[in-house]
């Protein structure tokens, strides 16, 4: 089993767009870590990645039971997955599209619920477990082999990305948080680039040729 080198850089470059993206994720550790220090960031981030897995290996087993049990609809997958990456393209960029990140002041919390916390969050945020499933058939092939290890492979990227750059802000929180004040136009910027992304993917998908059966 192995990825070919150009669809694995393309598949980094999702990540890294999705991982600089403002979202649930990234509001709670800033606030948390800016709130209650890094060493709580740090355990927050912890539930947060607790939380990819479960969405990832939820995604990797649902696409390979699928394609066990109806192989055909594995491409309907990717064309319904294609569509879902325009959606998100054109909702990211939509005009009054918004990325607001603005820290929160937290209440202190034990490591427990710092974990639970970030655990939820990511686990109750639709958008992640929808680009799991909208993002990895794009890039697994059953002709390479199992399905389930592709996904899982991929996955494993996905979240060694995240932790290096959320672990990265959860050191720098509040020069971070200063410079998102100081620079309020990089939000429309990096709305631009992920809208651009994820429109490329779809649009790569759409004129990739079937693997049907």
């Amino acid at each position: 089993m192995s990825i070919p080198l150009p669809d694995l850089l393309l598949f980094i470059l999702a990540c890294i767009v999705l991982v600089v993206t403002p979202g649930p994720n990234m509001l709670y550790l800033l606030s948390r870590a800016i709130c209650q220090g890094r060493a709580a960031g740090m355990i927050s981030l912890a539930g947060v990645i607790a939380g990819f897995i479960v969405h990832m290996l939820c995604a990797a087993v649902g696409l390979s039971a699928l394609l066990v049990a109806v192989p055909v609809a594995f491409d309907a997958v990717k064309f319904a997955g294609a569509l879902y990456l325009l959606w998100m393209a054109w909702d990211t960029v939509r005009p009054g599209a918004r990325s607001p990140l603005e820290p929160r002041a937290l209440p202190a919390e034990s490591p427990r619920a710092l974990f639970m916390k970030g655990l939820l969050i990511n686990l109750l945020n639709p958008k992640v477990a929808m680009f799991y499933l909208a993002l990895f058939p794009q890039f697994v092939d059953p002709a390479r082999g199992s399905v389930l290890l592709q996904s899982m492979a991929l996955g494993g990227v996905q979240i060694v990305i995240s932790i290096l750059f959320d672990v990265w802000m959860i050191a720098t929180a509040a020069a971070i948080a200063r410079w998102f004040v100081r620079n309020p136009a990089w939000m429309a910027a990096q709305r631009w680039v992920m809208g651009g992304v994820l429109a490329a993917l779809a649009v790569r998908i759409a004129l990739e040729p079937q693997h049907g059966g």
